[in-house]
């Protein structure tokens, strides 16, 4: 039915029934209590926050709606599209925006001729790029395992899923989101926002009106932005005031912001407490490598942390770390399983993201979300 009741008949309606019953009615025309799921409010979401990176994809190929509904399903909070540019200006799911790793694009004869070099960031890269495409073309492609040798049993999924948009991704959350009850945010990076603006193809405008269009509304909205520049960071925070993310890479190297601005400036400029401040001034969270927390010894175990968090905290952000998978090679020796030297065996993560907790962050990238929400779990009962 149409709610159309105005304000100035609900007295004597309601001296005609029950309170109830005008609750009732009142729910019915979308007056309810119920939480709005795209915008929760500045208390979600729960800490420590569980991401699933790149979707569940330690379990399914990344950045497909199946590892996002995998991710789902296994108990992330959020789950993460990195996005790169189509030809024709749509916003799709992919690590890179070369994509011979990631899709079978390089099995299509119809293709052949678009394999090219080009620089990124500064690096030659030779293959097949996301912008030399429609969206209609991407369409007719397949995604593919990226790390098969880790992750053998993605393989099977191999060539059976789209490579996805961010609005497809959206409505995956938000039907999730519905039919549990839950708010599921998104976490979106933007990829090499430099390059893609140099040849005419920006991606903030475009990432900002597609979140207003499907109803997020800042601060208080399911989102996180993300990206490892600053420039485009500080440039969103002029059309938004969602969550922004400042992401940390190796202290040796540098946001390709600064090195096309031939700054002279690293991300260890960032990580110092002035550093953090100054992020502080744009963005909300910082997600540094996590190592940065937790350094490696020379034996390859977990060293004692630094004052990273504790520092981030005193400039007022929030800390999200980066990426806990649960294979052997990303893991500290001791935590590995047996074959110690297999490349696909999982050992203990659980202990290693306990590890990460304790050392005080807010919340995490994970490869496996339901190894992530056990660690949680257990975080939590202590």
């Amino acid at each position: 039915m149409e709610c159309n009741v105005q304000q100035r008949f609900l007295p004597s309606f309601s001296r005609l029934i029950p309170l109830l019953a005008t609750a009732a009615v009142l729910a019915a025309c979308g007056g309810s209590d119920s939480p709005d799921l795209q915008n929760p409010g500045a208390a979600w979401p729960p800490m420590p926050t569980v991401t699933g990176h790149r979707g569940a994809s330690a379990l399914r190929p990344e950045h497909t709606l199946a590892a996002y509904q995998k991710a789902i399903e296994d108990g992330a909070d959020v789950v993460e599209p990195d996005l790169v540019s189509t030809k024709d200006g749509v916003l799709v799911a992919r690590h890179e925006n070369e994509i011979s790793g990631t899709t079978n694009v390089a099995t299509l004869s119809q293709f052949a001729a678009r394999k090219t070099t080009k620089s990124i960031d500064g690096v030659a890269v030779t293959g097949w790029f996301t912008e030399d495409f429609t969206l209609a073309e991407l369409k007719t492609l397949r995604a593919r395992e990226r790390i098969p040798a880790n992750r053998p049993a993605n393989v099977s999924y191999n060539d059976q899923f789209e490579i996805p948009t961010l609005q497809e991704v959206i409505d995956l959350v938000r039907r999730e989101g519905e039919a549990r009850g839950k708010v599921i945010g998104i976490y979106p990076e933007t990829k090499h926002p430099t390059y893609f603006k140099s040849i005419g193809l920006p991606m903030e405008r475009r990432l900002v009106d597609t979140l207003l269009a499907n109803g997020y509304r800042g601060k208080q909205a399911a989102v996180y932005i993300q990206s490892f520049e600053t420039a485009n960071l500080k440039e969103l925070r002029t059309m938004t005031d969602m969550r922004l993310v400042q992401l940390i890479d190796s202290p040796a190297n540098a946001p390709y912001d600064f090195v096309a601005a031939k700054t002279g400036r690293t991300y260890a400029d960032l990580i110092t407490p002035a550093g953090l401040k100054e992020i502080a001034a744009y963005a909300d969270v910082v997600s540094p490598y996590k190592e940065i927390i937790i350094p490696r010894t020379a034996a390859n175990e977990l060293g004692t942390p630094t004052s990273f968090v504790a520092d981030a905290h005193a400039a007022g952000l929030k800390v999200h770390t980066w990426t806990l998978r649960p294979e052997n090679p990303f893991l500290p020796l001791s935590l590995r399983a047996a074959p110690v030297t297999s490349p696909n065996q999982r050992g203990n993560a659980v202990a290693e993201i306990l590890a990460y907790l304790n050392a005080g962050i807010d919340g995490f990238f994970t490869d496996d979300p339901a190894v992530g929400r056990a660690a949680v779990n257990a975080f939590l009962k202590k």
